[in-house]
């Protein structure tokens, strides 16, 4: 890394030499200006007011601006030898608690690096002094032309300097925070809780920056000729929140399900399984009777209907007589109707009995002689 700075860290009266390296880098991308007609490059020429001509850089120096706008020349001589002991040095003033420190004043990060071989034991005398104590060093350094006030810090073996903006330079909060008054629900902070539970901790190295990915693979395409990626589909609602418990409790139920999905797809448990239903004793049993098909009357029968029909056909030699002049005429009419659908679902020819026709009279006893002199001699039963 490039020094932008050498000086010295005044500990006191030890002075360890070190170099000033920013220790971030900024990985935005940038854009140029061009012209839209013919897509030519806009650059900003440095002009003098005066002679109305392009002056370079070496011709080019610092002014301050008076409230009347006179213009004072400033030299890097007349900074450089300004009365104050931060121009090339690095004073700690003081040690403090790291929560003492309002993040709003941190500003950019440097790495402090000892400056040669005799600035090693001092500047690990210091480094290990700031671990020991668990404390972080306020300091005061001189930086591109005005002085600043910093932090040091251990960051693994490295002093790392934070700038901080001077307490008058951040602003006060009266005119943003809200001037309305709301009432908060113990409910509604419950489920903020809930959310934050759910969505937990974050690694920050798996954070990364997604829309320069994406203005990056837009580039390449149009490099290449290609079309542009398409944008995803926006959120329906908008962005609005019309019921702050409805929008609390489907973010936590959006959270769980990403948990869930995350760890399915660790653990390699999260794809649905395939269940297979196991047929009821019933369909089992319907099922083996109508696989096993039997001859019945010289015919094969696949189905129990057909089976039961060809039963119900087959006259009974001495059951009819004994008990047809018995039988009420609903008994009669009921196994009519039932000989009558066997018959139709079989399909057979079979004739009907004496027991049938003497039902459709209204003297019991001449349908008992009716059924005794007109029935037919009865049909042997076929044998399976």
């Amino acid at each position: 890394m490039r020094s932008i700075w050498n000086g010295a860290i005044s500990f006191g009266l030890v002075s360890i030499p070190i170099k000033v390296m920013n220790a971030t880098e900024s990985h935005a991308i940038s854009f140029r200006q061009i012209h839209l007609d013919d897509g030519g490059r806009i650059r900003y020429r440095k002009v003098c007011e005066l002679e109305d001509s392009e002056v370079s850089s070496a011709e080019i120096g610092k002014a301050y601006e008076d409230v009347d706008g006179t213009l004072i020349p400033i030299t890097d001589e007349d900074l450089a030898s300004l009365p104050v002991p931060t121009t090339r040095t690095i004073e700690i003033v003081a040690f403090v608690p790291a929560e003492r420190i309002d993040p709003l004043q941190m500003d950019t990060a440097y790495y402090l690096a000892a400056n040669g071989v005799p600035a090693a034991k001092p500047y690990i005398l210091l480094r290990e002094a700031l671990k020991r104590s668990q404390k972080v060093a306020v300091a005061k350094f001189a930086l591109r032309g005005r002085e600043r006030l910093g932090m040091l810090r251990v960051v693994d073996d490295v002093i790392a300097m934070h700038g901080l903006l001077w307490p008058d330079e951040i602003r006060a909060t009266d005119e943003v925070a809200p001037d309305t008054a709301v009432t908060v629900r113990d409910k509604e902070l419950d489920l903020a809780d809930a959310l934050m539970d759910t969505l937990g901790e974050v690694d920050l190295e798996d954070l990364h920056d997604d829309y320069r990915q994406a203005v990056e693979e837009l580039v390449t395409a149009k490099a290449e000729g290609h079309e542009a990626p398409a944008a995803p589909a926006g959120d329906e609602d908008g962005g609005k929140v019309l019921d702050l418990m409805a929008a609390l409790e489907k973010s936590v139920r959006a959270a769980k399900g990403a948990r869930s999905d995350e760890s399915g797809a660790a653990t390699g448990t999260g794809e649905d399984a395939e269940v297979t239903e196991l047929p009821s004793g019933r369909t089992r049993a319907r099922g083996s009777a109508g696989t096993a098909p039997k001859e019945v009357g010289g015919k094969k029968s696949t189905s129990t209907a057909k089976k039961t029909a060809a039963k119900k056909t087959t006259p009974r030699k001495s059951t009819t007589k004994s008990t047809a002049g018995k039988k009420s005429t609903a008994g009669k009419r009921t196994t009519e109707s039932r000989a009558t659908k066997a018959k139709s679902a079989a399909g057979t020819d079979a004739k009907p009995s004496s027991s049938t026709a003497a039902s459709r009279t209204t003297a019991k006893k001449t349908a008992t002689k009716k059924a005794s002199a007109k029935k037919p001699t009865p049909r042997k039963r076929a044998s399976a």
